[in-house]
């Protein structure tokens, strides 16, 4: 069986920044919508992308390996 090959597509954007952007647009949709589950959904999302971003930002500094303050 042949495995197919990872197709490549370089972002023109940072994870961090992807990320961060992503987070943005969902919490405004967020706004829009009445409160319920749906609501909350976005905004955990939205979240979880902000805290993707600044680990990412965090493991890519020089000092990566040390622990934030």
């Amino acid at each position: 069986m042949k495995r197919q090959r990872r197709r490549y597509a370089p972002h023109s954007n940072a994870l961090e920044i992807r990320l961060a952007d992503e987070a943005r647009e969902l919490l405004k949709k967020a706004k829009q919508l009445s409160p319920g589950p749906e609501r909350e959904a976005l905004i955990v999302r939205a979240r979880h992308n902000e805290a993707a971003a600044r680990m990412t930002e965090w493991l890519m500094s020089p000092h990566g390996s040390r622990t934030p303050i």
